[in-house]
């Protein structure tokens, strides 16, 4: 999997959120199951948007944490870029759940490889927040976590392309 490498751009909600965000569904009047495929299609579509609405939340205030701290943006900016970002994400995401509900509606057998493929969109995207979180990080922050973590007999180099070398035992 490649990594973006560019500090300025912040990251977007893609489709590796996609399959979580059509099987997610919040029951909106409390009746525990779906009355009507209108229903299924809407809880479904409230869900998606949830769920791309937090993963880009923490995609951009990792991001654009990392900005503010090497001084490229201040805090009113970073504020008004995460929200920009989540309004964005929320209607790309009210799309694909709403259309992947009616999909759903329509095969229900399709909700296994759904969930197969959220996994997979699951590992990608954890992988995307974690280089949010370690462009994050100070120099000193980054060999300090690298330098735990090569104690504990974690390598990081795996997950941070170009961060440098681990540092060799005594």
């Amino acid at each position: 999997m490649g990594r973006d490498r560019d500090p300025f751009r912040i990251p977007r909600a893609g489709w590796e959120v996609a399959p979580l965000a059509g099987l997610a569904s919040i029951d909106l009047n409390g009746s525990g199951s779906p009355l009507s495929g209108a229903e299924f299609v809407s809880e479904s579509a409230v869900g998606g948007v949830a769920v791309y609405a937090i993963y880009q939340a923490l995609l951009a205030a990792l991001r654009t944490e990392a900005m503010r701290r090497r001084g490229e943006i201040d805090r009113a900016s970073q504020l008004q870029s995460i929200a920009a970002t989540v309004w964005e994400s929320s209607k790309q995401g009210a799309v694909v759940s709403a259309a992947l509900g009616v999909v759903l509606l329509v095969f229900p057998w399709l909700s296994l490889p759904l969930t197969l493929l959220g996994a997979v969109g699951i590992g990608k995207a954890s992988l995307d927040l974690f280089h949010a979180f370690w462009d994050g990080l100070s120099p000193e922050q980054q060999a300090e976590l690298t330098s735990s973590a090569f104690e504990a007999g974690v390598n990081l180099r795996r997950f941070v392309e170009g961060a440098g070398t681990a540092p060799q035992a005594a």
